[in-house]
């Protein structure tokens, strides 16, 4: 039945991309995927038709679902990990059936003004030979490369990070001439990829060598009320940056959003905006005014007793672990408190990459509180690290650590919560977060 289905919206996806021959921007990487590909669906939806994947469409079944309709919230919600196997069955075959008879008749009888002129998609890649399938159905035009890291997330399926890193290049080797190769200029493994691309590459980072370069960049906070009730007090506001290209440079200011990888998915979705022909400002507004962050990705939220919680609860890997360290080291707090769970799909890496996040949270947090058995490794190496045994509690369920944050919290705290999807660290958030 699944070999059917997965059949069946492969064939109508290439179908459907036959007809209506829309520009596909690809984005891949072990980290930042997603904030990329809402940050180009931002730069462009202004001036074009452009759709980008929902959620974490970027499978073998996601993928063909992303191309062939923007399904709703609910329905998507049915085959996401929320609705467990074998639930909620003559739904999903009801919403099975509606995505083959729509999209079969879209495909034949659709108007091509109706369907987005720029598809933006997330190529997900679990295990090796996972892109080559996903290639099969869709080739993009422009290919983005986020970042890879020394410890990919799911390099659990994998030999090693350099394997990791060749199954994305696949999304670069299969670009044609005239297409566009977008790779991060700060990541070494990324950039050792771009000699297996005909296209054209372009670059962005921090580095000076990179052509969309990210300058002054900051971690905003401002003075003001948290609530009616509370006095004047220094709170989180945003980030603030220049993009640089080609001598000319603008600033941006994205408000509601935190930390260095928000700034890479700006810079990678300017690189996307010059292929399509906008300029550095009419770039810089699109992304003001239009760019949010994804649900549980550096997520600034108000909490229970006048504070305040990043959640970046949805997904975790050593890349993105540090950087939410490093957020939450520059922002404001009166007390900095790290809730931390399991990174996953690391495989033998596991120890020595929740050690090392274990070293970097004794530096920052004033109280750790660690979800899981992996994360007891984070606890352990913080104590080593001058952390005091008495500001650091170790957890094994999320709905523990939940309660004992709510008699933790004070006025003025600053709480990160960081964890792979599957320790379910957002229902810490929903237990702590104001109503």
């Amino acid at each position: 039945m699944l070999k059917t289905l997965r059949w069946t919206l492969a064939q109508l996806a290439q179908l459907t991309i036959a007809r209506f021959r829309p520009g596909i921007v690809g984005v891949t990487g072990s980290v930042g995927k997603t904030s990329t590909k809402l940050a180009i669906e931002a730069a462009l939806g202004r001036e074009r038709r452009v759709r980008a994947s929902r959620g974490n469409l970027n499978n073998d079944l996601g993928l063909p679902l992303a191309i062939l309709g923007d399904w709703s919230d609910s329905e998507l919600k049915l085959i996401s990990r929320d609705t467990p196997a074998h639930t909620a069955r003559v739904r999903k075959l009801f919403f099975w059936c509606k995505v083959i008879i729509v999209s079969f008749f879209r495909a034949l009888f659709g108007s091509r003004s109706e369907y987005p002129e720029i598809l933006v998609l997330e190529y997900g890649a679990d295990r090796p030979g996972d892109l080559r399938y996903l290639l099969g159905i869709a080739r993009p035009n422009i290919s983005v490369i986020t970042a890879v890291g020394d410890i990919p997330v799911h390099v659990e399926f994998f030999a090693g990070p350099e394997e990791v890193a060749r199954e994305k290049s696949r999304l670069i080797e299969h670009l044609p001439v005239a297409g566009f190769a977008i790779l991060n200029y700060d990541d070494a493994t990324v950039m050792d990829l771009k000699e297996k691309t005909r296209a054209h590459v372009m670059t962005f980072g921090f580095g000076k060598g990179a052509e969309i370069r990210i300058t002054g960049f900051e971690n905003r906070s401002e003075e003001g009320p948290l609530r009616r009730s509370v006095s004047e007090a220094s709170r989180p506001a945003g980030i603030a940056f220049k993009l640089e290209y080609g001598g000319s440079f603008v600033p941006v200011r994205l408000d509601k959003v935190f930390g260095r990888a928000q700034a890479y998915a700006a810079a990678a979705a300017a690189a996307v905006g010059f292929v399509f022909g906008m300029n550095l400002v009419r770039i810089s507004d699109a992304l003001r005014s239009a760019y949010k962050p994804a649900h549980g990705r550096m997520e600034l939220i108000a909490g229970i007793k006048y504070t305040y919680i990043i959640d970046d609860s949805y997904n975790s890997s050593p890349y993105s672990m540090h950087s939410a360290l490093d957020t939450l080291k520059s922002l404001p707090g009166r007390r900095k408190i790290a809730v931390l769970g399991d990174m996953l799909e690391i495989g033998k890496y596991a120890i020595e990459a929740h050690e090392r996040a274990g070293r970097l949270a004794a530096k920052i947090a004033d109280i750790l509180i660690t979800v899981g058995p992996r994360a007891k490794f984070i606890a352990e190496e913080a104590k080593a690290n001058g952390l005091r045994r008495n500001k650091i509690y170790s957890f094994d369920t999320a709905e523990e650590a939940g309660r004992v944050l709510q008699d933790i919290m004070r006025k003025g705290d600053l709480v990160l919560v960081k964890a792979s999807r599957a320790i379910g660290l957002d229902k810490v958030v929903e237990e702590v977060k104001a109503f």
